[in-house]
């Protein structure tokens, strides 16, 4: 085996180790199979010994409200109509609090759709109790000393100005009177986006003090529909003060039940892919904060709280609370600007940006400052290839001008190996020494696949976690580069009336991509090993099938750069006084030189 030829298929071969690993680890679905496994879960395990007795209810935290029993389920629209209620509306964000409980419960994302659909609805983030889906915020007071203090619970019926309606001008207050001389208020307050304020306030007008504990909760039930990817953290989160970021998956929630932290600053909650729900404490306040998981009765439920250090409410005089929720899209941001605008700690980690986020996140930031010049996710994307292709030009270029050299030094290495080749550490000697004396370097072919492996990796981090992505079109049938190419080979890329199955979904930009590699690779000559050459003849056709399931923006960046690539390989073999018989190794014949019926000698 020749060694560049030998070089050349360690570069394969790493590249397709590489590939097919992301494809096993991160990439290939396993939502069904993690949604199966929850069910199972939550129908075999039995209540946790010290649970309530009473069917579907859920042990909470000390001090904490349980979570309600099960009962009959009824839709979301008929929930919502059930009881009164207080509306918000924002330039973001539409739904309504609930008057009975005062719970933040109902919360619809203005800006998003479900799907690229013209009709689609817009995504729903907060549901009711009793709804299929419930989901929502809560805060209170738990009382610390005297279990005879009457304080809001989630039957409380508050009482709100007529017609009120939460907007991001005009804050609304709830309150309710317990009849023992405590009055509790609950004020919200919304920017245009998705933070809410929260403050609650009690006056103590009986003759006796009190001490009560302010908290804040999340509560999700059932288990939330997850890509269940090793990319990607769904389920509970946090930034806990000293303990830094924590993520648990609902299946990890469920079997570690409780976890707990007391610290200060920090934030915790819940994260989908693109959407979250966060509680965040005064950063300058010590609380304790819970994890809480639980099944009962094939019944999940899933809930982050934190309490903060009692106060004491003396006669005639009021305390207060403020703490914050964000309930909305994760745009990296806005994200940020909460993060530096309210000092709250690491509030950026909602964004899984993985273990290389100082690769991702600027990557991010380069595509989101051309997508702001040209207007096009997709030729965003084209313009950072080339950004990147310039960082990596002198390294690419000495990889490139040493292949050239390697595809000269071929007769003589060819020489070699039939003069030693029954000696192999001699010839292995000799071909080292001639190396040292035209200066080339037989690994430096695997460079230019090597150096754009940690870039493949962010972008497609970038493409698959970033909400801006999310239905981002390119041009013709792209309508969301986070999505796979939705054409397909096998039904004539539409004009055949059948959807193919997943697994014979390659489209037109998969293809192409194919195609680059291919001519890409038949820059350089054919191998003469026959193993190599049917390696390399299927290799383009192995990508192609690889690729087609990864998002659309990703494969038009490999197919850019593999025609970028293939553009400066000619270039530098040309300048190195290289021929490229392009169309030989294409298995073309070149039309013979000599002159019609002329003798041959």
């Amino acid at each position: 085996m020749e060694e560049n030829n030998r070089n050349f298929l360690l570069a394969m071969a790493l590249s397709i180790l590489v590939l097919f690993g992301w494809q096993a680890i991160f990439v290939r679905p396993e939502a069904e199979r993690v949604k199966q496994e929850a069910i199972q879960q939550a129908q075999n395990k039995p209540a946790e010994a010290g649970a309530p007795p009473q069917p579907g209810t859920v042990q909470a935290p000390a001090g904490l409200p349980a979570a309600p029993a099960l009962g009959v389920t009824q839709s979301r629209d008929v929930v919502l109509t059930a009881s009164p209620r207080l509306g918000i509306d924002t330039p973001s964000l539409k739904g309504s609090i609930a008057l009975k409980g005062g719970r933040l419960d109902d919360l619809v994302l203005k800006e998003f759709k479900v799907s690229v659909k013209p009709d689609s609805p817009s995504v729903i983030l907060f549901s009711p109790s009793g709804s299929p889906e419930p989901y929502y915020a809560e805060h209170g007071w738990a009382v610390s000393s005297d279990a005879s203090v009457k304080v809001p619970s989630a039957d409380t019926l508050w009482a709100a100005d007529a017609g009120a309606v939460l907007t991001p001008a005009k804050p609304v207050t709830l309150s309710w009177d317990n009849g023992e001389g405590l009055t509790f208020r609950r004020t919200f307050a919304v920017d245009n986006d998705y933070m809410f304020t929260v403050t609650q306030e009690v006056e103590n007008k009986s003759g006796k003090p009190v001490t009560l504990s302010p908290y804040a909760l999340i509560s999700r039930h059932g288990h939330p529909e997850v890509a269940g990817l090793y990319i990607l953290h769904e389920g509970l989160l946090g930034v806990m003060g000293s303990d830094g970021l924590q993520e648990i998956k609902y299946k990890d929630a469920l079997d570690k039940k409780a976890v707990t932290f007391k610290d200060t600053s920090g934030w915790l909650g819940f994260t989908d892919k693109y959407w979250a729900a966060a509680l965040i404490p005064d950063q300058s306040q010590p609380y304790e904060a819970h994890f809480t998981a639980n099944a009962v009765n094939a019944h999940e439920y899933f809930q982050t709280d934190y309490m903060l250090s009692p106060v004491t409410i003396t006669p005639g005089a009021k305390q207060s609370s403020s703490s914050m929720v964000f309930a909305g899209a994760k745009q990296v941001g806005l994200i940020d600007a909460y993060e530096t605008k309210y000092h709250i700690k690491l509030f950026e980690r909602m964004i899984d940006w993985g273990w290389f986020y100082f690769i991702t996140k600027p990557l991010f930031y380069a595509l989101d400052f051309f997508y702001r010049l040209v207007g096009n996710f997709g030729l965003a994307i084209l313009i950072v290839t080339v950004l990147v292709k310039a960082a990596f030009f002198p390294l690419a270029n000495k990889s490139y001008e040493s292949m050239s050299k390697m595809k000269k030094l071929q007769p003589e290495m060819k020489r070699l190996q039939e003069r030693f080749k029954d000696d192999k550490m001699k010839q292995q000697q000799e071909l080292m020494a001639l190396y040292k004396k035209e200066k080339v370097n037989p690994m430096a072919g695997c460079l230019p696949i090597v150096i754009q492996i940690p870039v493949f990796f962010a972008l497609y981090k970038v493409l698959y976690v970033t909400i801006e992505m999310r239905h981002a079109p390119f041009f013709g049938w792209i309508h969301d580069l986070s999505s796979p190419d939705p054409t397909s080979l096998f039904n004539l890329f539409g004009l055949i009336p059948w959807d193919p199955p997943h697994v014979l979904m390659i489209g037109v930009w998969p293809l192409i991509m194919g195609v680059t590699m291919f001519l890409q690779m038949k820059l350089n000559p054919a191998p003469p090993d026959p193993i190599q050459q049917q390696i390399f003849t299927w290799m383009p056709l192995l990508f192609t099938y690889m690729l087609a399931s990864f998002p659309a923006g990703l494969v038009i960046y490999w197919s850019w750069n593999n025609t970028l690539s293939m553009t400066q390989q000619y270039i530098i073999m040309r300048r190195q006084g290289v021929e490229v018989n392009l169309w030989e190794n294409m298995g073309f014949s070149r039309k013979s030189e000599s002159s019609p019926g002329k003798a041959k000698t």
